[in-house]
């Protein structure tokens, strides 16, 4: 069993708490819970598909620390973060008696997370929470930083909040029973972050060993968990609530890909999927707009396709993309704002004029049809 790492994150307003990372994460769980929390009860929150695993050893560890542990299930998918499932969460909390010494435990992916955190947040206007990330996705981006939110028909995390886990136990043991779309979700918020991270030495690094992370290799799993975590943690360190403009990298290949999400209905393109769209999009945009050398477009082509994110046969009408983006929480005084980059280590936010976006998607939609027609017809997502 290789030995826990440990990220300390301390924000501006004095919140702090730790990252654990490692093969046996979840094993220091009893001890780090009864250290951080006085209290009686807490709330495992889990998905249909994790909690019969890992939810179950959550609460286990949790008793064993001498909480009063409740657990619940929620559906798997995108369609879960919603007002209405928040609402019965709130509800079920409630009647479990909780105060605001209890706390909440999230169990699972990036959908759990983010709607455990909502209602924590949002329950006697805020009790603590802990997360324990199982996807690859989770445990580098999501878990990290406090976003908490659900969706609307109009677009995806428009209602939400920024509270803080008081601690993050990612075992990587838990990636061991993930799914290829999980897997990829994970490699594209990875890739993202190798693009924007301070040091190029960091997209070297994902570039010379992405083979042995598509092979599942564990240390090397470990290390980029690891990497990736600490950078995320570094951002939200300087700019918590995405206020100050250094959270903004984080959002690089996030404007198309919200709308390709929302476009194909949610659950019908993973996350991961539409983030690689988005960055390859805004690659070629910032060749346009910042002058970036074309080599960065070819570097991020081939490092998607290498991370098992290929491009993607699926088309919507440009207007209607244009229309999400518009829509989104990016978007500025009727603006469209797009992290694109000077060079690899180098990114810059724009407002780019809608005459330029609209090129770039008709040009992008042109080539998603010739990618579909030799696809047989059929886009991403039909049967």
């Amino acid at each position: 069993m290789s030995r826990d790492r440990i990220i300390h994150v301390a924000l501006p307003s004095g919140h702090v708490y730790d990252i654990r990372i490692g093969s046996g994460a979840l094993s220091a769980l009893s001890s780090t819970a009864r250290d951080l929390k006085e209290c009686k009860r807490a709330l495992v929150i889990s998905d249909e598909n994790v909690g019969p695993a890992y939810g179950k050893l959550v609460k286990k560890r949790l008793e064993e620390a001498g909480f009063e542990v409740y657990d619940l299930l929620v559906p798997p998918g995108e369609n879960s973060k919603s007002v209405e499932l928040a609402n019965e969460l709130w509800e079920a909390v409630a009647r479990y008696g909780f105060t605001r010494d209890d706390f909440i435990v999230a169990c699972g992916g990036g959908v759990v997370g983010d709607l455990a955190g909502f209602v924590a947040s949002t329950y006697m206007r805020g009790i603590d929470f802990i997360q324990v990330p199982t996807t690859l996705l989770a445990m580098v981006d999501s878990s990290i930083g406090g976003k908490t939110g659900v969706n609307l028909q109009a677009g995806k995390n428009l209602v939400g909040t920024f509270h803080q886990p008081i601690f993050v136990c990612s075992d990587i043991r838990c990636l061991k029973t993930l799914l290829d779309e999980d897997w990829a979700n994970g490699f594209a918020e990875i890739a993202k972050s190798s693009f924007v991270a301070p040091r190029r030495s960091f997209f070297e690094w994902l570039r010379d060993n992405a083979d042995g992370l598509v092979s599942h290799d564990t240390e090397l799993l470990e290390e980029i968990v690891y990497m990736t975590a600490e950078f995320k943690a570094s951002v939200v360190s300087a700019d918590s609530t995405e206020s100050a403009g250094v959270r903004e990298c984080l959002n690089y290949g996030h404007t198309l890909a919200h709308a390709i999400e929302n476009a194909a209905g949610y659950g019908t393109i993973a996350h991961g999927r539409a983030v690689a769209e988005g960055m390859r999009f805004a690659a070629r945009l910032s060749v346009e707009v910042l002058g970036c050398d074309v080599s960065v477009v070819k570097a991020t082509d081939v490092l998607l396709d290498r991370l098992g994110l290929p491009e993607l046969p699926w088309v919507a009408p440009a207007e209607r993309l244009f229309n999400l983006m518009k829509g989104d929480k990016k978007c500025r005084g009727g603006q469209i704002r797009f992290v694109l980059l000077e060079d690899i280590a180098k990114w810059k936010l724009v407002s780019v004029p809608d005459d330029v976006i609209m090129e770039h998607l008709g040009a992008w939609c042109a080539a998603k049809e010739r990618l579909i027609e030799q696809n047989g017809g059929k886009m991403w997502g039909q049967a």
